[in-house]
């Protein structure tokens, strides 16, 4: 039996936001509307969403902080736990979304400049309440294949994806959200070799993020470890209803909620 056969697998509908609105693009880029972010919400829980992630993908760019008024919108809205980030650059501006309303905070570039501040995230909030999303991209002169990229995938770091996430593992931190650029929003699966390569370093929840286009692509990505499947496209656009999803993991021999 499998790690994943155990632990039932979370799957996630992931809300990218600009302006308050939903959106979705490929590679980070070619951005879609795709609706109001309670409307969404609202939908997938409805559907049978295990939890919800929402992210204000141009407030770190930007320089500003997450949209606190459409954090306690969907906290209204939904019925299940769902996890905010964009725009968390300290530990006061977590400790403002979770007491808008969020569950979980996820944080990439402020922690990344500012390694410490994991640290005090999983002090402050405990491990259950911190996600660090790692955004990548294949390089092949990194030791793993992998490079890190921060700002919304905009820039370049020159750090090893690999050795990043054994030190963001190393706070303690229990869920750890890789998205490969090369594979975000094109619907030809998940980047396997990286979610098999971050689960042979930590035990934390591995979120597999960014390629999902078939049912099987879900499967696949827990058969290489990932204990969260998350997907938006294939959601907005109902190309996969949430119910038939978990019909078929289950059909594979999946645990599902």
């Amino acid at each position: 039996m499998t790690m994943n056969e155990k632990k039932p697998l979370v799957i996630m509908p992931c809300m990218d936001m600009i302006n308050g609105r939903v959106v979705k693009g490929v590679n980070f880029v070619d951005i879609k509307d795709a609706g109001d972010p309670v409307e969404c919400c609202k939908a997938y829980c409805a559907a049978g969403a295990d939890e919800l992630a929402m992210l204000d993908i141009n407030a770190t760019v930007e320089g500003r902080k997450t949209m606190l008024e459409t954090v306690r919108k969907v906290a209204d809205a939904v019925t299940v736990p769902f996890t905010m980030g964009g725009g968390i650059s300290s530990v006061k501006a977590a400790e403002e979304v979770l007491n808008a309303g969020a569950d979980k905070i996820s944080t990439s570039s402020a922690v990344f400049r500012n390694p410490d501040m994991i640290g005090e995230l999983v002090k402050t909030f405990g491990e259950s309440k911190v996600t660090v999303a790692i955004d990548v991209a294949q390089n092949v002169t990194m030791p793993s294949g992998y490079e890190v990229f921060i700002d919304g995938g905009r820039t370049a770091t020159g750090t090893d994806a690999i050795e990043w996430t054994k030190k963001v593992a190393g706070y303690g931190v229990k869920t750890i959200l890789p998205t490969s650029k090369s594979t975000d929003g094109v619907r030809t699966g998940y980047d396997l070799p990286l979610i098999r390569s971050i689960r042979e370093i930590t035990d934390a929840d591995i979120v597999a993020s960014g390629g999902a286009g078939t049912m099987e692509h879900f499967a696949e990505a827990a058969e290489a470890g990932a204990t969260i499947l998350l997907a938006a496209s294939v959601f907005h656009f109902h190309i996969i209803g949430i119910p038939e999803l978990k019909a078929f993991l289950k059909e594979r021999g999946f645990s599902v909620r």
